[in-house]
């Protein structure tokens, strides 16, 4: 392993995966080496897309016990928060745009046994989560805007990983940085660069005819990160 690496966690989004095999894709994606299963649910409110809700994520169970990571494209996440940690859910993590009290919602995720996470949009500033950061287990950044998959990676993200990354390590907070959107080996040498360590990926590896390879190739991508901060200390 390079030195300086961080061990990156894999998460495949079932976004990406033929939703005529589900399971199958899930099972695929695992024997492959997948850390999580990244399960997007949509709306069509908060996003234009509707994908799945709690019902195929409590079937989704039965076929493996990988950690599901839940991410709630939704409006009003409280009202899923229960049925998606009944159904499964290890991690849940909702959008900061949609939640009107966040603080009660990440109480409520571990309340309801799960980790919490919360995400923000390519356009929110990370001082709408400045508050949070230090009651969360995981930051969600997207790096497209949420909504569909196969979008190409958003290059001005990277200055927000970097930023988050510096305030974590400086104040000693405990709390994964995911990235999801548009993530391959290149942009994964750019966002691990910059401190992320769970890395979103759907096209990239459920669109692969060999899933085994496409996540090797990503993690052998990765790239220590510099805290550019502290490059003149001593």
């Amino acid at each position: 392993m390079k030195e300086g690496l961080y061990m990156i966690k894999l998460a495949p989004s079932i976004l990406s995966a033929d939703f005529s095999k589900l399971g199958d894709e899930v099972r695929r994606v695992v024997d492959a080496g997948a850390d999580y299963i990244h399960i997007d649910v949509m709306d069509g409110t908060f996003v234009p897309n509707i994908t799945i809700g709690s019902p195929v994520v409590k079937s989704l169970r039965k076929t493996t016990k990988a950690t599901f990571d839940v991410h709630l494209m939704v409006e009003h996440p409280e009202t899923q928060v229960k049925a998606f940690a009944e159904a499964g859910a290890d991690i849940i993590t909702f959008h900061v745009e949609a939640a009107k009290h966040p603080h009660r919602l990440i109480q409520e995720i571990n309340e309801a046994g799960c980790k919490a996470g919360i995400a923000i949009d390519p356009g929110t500033s990370l001082a709408m989560i400045e508050e949070l950061v230090q009651d969360v287990d995981m930051v969600l950044i997207m790096t497209v805007n949420p909504g569909f998959g196969g979008q190409e990676f958003i290059p001005s993200t990277l200055d927000k990983i970097h930023m988050l990354s510096h305030e974590i390590h400086d104040l000693g907070y405990d709390c994964d940085i995911e990235v999801d959107g548009g993530i391959n080996p290149e942009t994964a040498a750019l966002v691990t660069s910059a401190g992320a360590n769970v890395l979103v990926a759907g096209s990239a590896i459920h669109g692969a005819d060999d899933a085994k390879a496409a996540i090797d190739a990503i993690r052998a991508a990765e790239q220590p990160h510099v805290c550019h901060d502290h490059l003149h200390e001593e």
